[in-house]
């Protein structure tokens, strides 16, 4: 299965990568702060799962426009796509990887950034399309139509 166009496929495979590595970087966000800081440790678990929760609603988000980009094929929804991965990639690559402090947070951030890399290519695809059938020309066509 070639994925040149399917921004659903691919923003849900980020939903459900960046959901399943938050869950233990809260906890260990949370474990981390209630043992170094013992008296903050309700408020800063309140915190860190709100934070969570907010990081799960953003990349909702994305999936659904990552669907209906594909859907429709809405150059307008793929523009848009792009823009929130681009800032996506601002968050994980710019700002939160080289400020990570441990070996998870570190590979979260990084398959993060690779991920929104991977799905503003795919949205390009069908922002290049111009909203028509999304097509990969090949050396064999581009020889074919010189052939006729």
């Amino acid at each position: 299965m070639k994925l040149t166009y399917q921004t659903a496929v691919a923003c849900l495979i980020q939903f459900l990568a960046m959901t399943i590595l938050g869950v233990p970087n809260t906890i260990v966000s949370i474990v981390t702060t209630c043992h170094s800081d013992g008296s903050n440790c309700v408020s800063n678990s309140i915190v860190t799962l709100l934070f969570f929760l907010l990081t799960a609603f953003w990349f909702g988000i994305i999936l659904g426009l990552g669907y209906y980009a594909q859907h429709k094929r809405s150059p307008k929804l793929a523009w848009l796509l792009i823009g929130c991965e681009f800032m996506t990639l601002g968050v994980a690559g710019y700002i939160n990887f080289p400020r990570d402090t441990n070996l998870l947070e570190k590979a979260t951030s990084l398959i993060d950034a690779i991920l929104s890399i991977w799905i503003m290519y795919l949205a390009f695809h069908i922002v290049r399309s111009g909203g028509g059938r999304v097509v990969k020309s090949s050396a064999r066509s581009r020889n074919r139509r010189l052939e006729d």
